[in-house]
C-alpha cells in the first residue's frame, strides 16, 4: 500500500504551488503522519520535546493574537468581513502554525487527539446541558445542583 503521506511530502512543492488553496481534506491522522515525517526527514525529532513544542505553540498563538490585536469586535466579526485577502491569508498561515504544533505535540505525547477531542466534547455536553446553557455564558458550575 502506498503511503499517502510520503507521496504528499515528495510532491509537496508542486502541491503547495498548485493545489493548496483548494483544500486538501486531510484527516487528523494524515496530518499527524505528515508532521511526523516532515520532522523525521529533517532530523528534528531531537528538538521536538513536549516542552519545546508547547513553547513553540504558545509563540504561534501569540502571533495569531497579533492579527486580531487592534481590530476590536467590529473588525473581527465571524467570516472576517472587511479584511483584505492578504490579511486573511496571513491569519490562515498563523492558524496553520498553531494546528501543526498542536498536532505534533499530541503525537510526541502519544495522545490520540481525535479520541481526546471526542471525549472532551462529551464532558462539555455533560457540564453544559443544552436546555440549561442555551444562550448563556455562565460557567458550568452554575448548572450544577439546580443552579440557574
Amino acid at each position: 500500500q502506498t503511503n499517502r503521506c510520503s507521496v504528499f511530502l515528495l510532491f509537496f512543492p508542486f502541491w503547495h504551488r498548485n493545489m493548496a488553496s483548494t483544500g486538501a481534506g486531510l484527516t487528523l491522522e494524515e496530518l499527524t503522519r505528515i508532521q511526523r515525517e516532515f520532522a523525521q526527514q529533517r532530523g528534528w525529532e531531537k528538538f521536538h520535546s513536549p516542552r519545546n513544542l508547547i513553547l513553540a505553540l504558545v509563540g504561534e498563538v501569540g502571533e495569531l493574537s497579533e492579527c486580531f490585536q487592534w481590530l476590536g469586535d467590529d473588525g473581527a466579526k465571524p467570516g472576517l468581513p472587511g479584511l483584505s485577502e492578504e490579511k486573511r491569508a496571513h491569519i490562515g498561515d498563523e492558524l496553520s502554525d498553531v494546528l501543526c504544533y498542536l498536532v505534533r505535540l499530541a503525537d510526541v505525547c502519544q495522545v490520540d487527539l481525535s479520541a481526546a477531542v471526542l471525549s472532551k466534547i462529551g464532558k462539555n455536553a455533560e457540564k453544559y446541558p443544552a436546555d440549561k446553557a442555551y444562550g448563556s455564558c455562565a460557567k458550568y458550575t452554575a448548572y450544577r445542583d439546580g443552579g440557574t
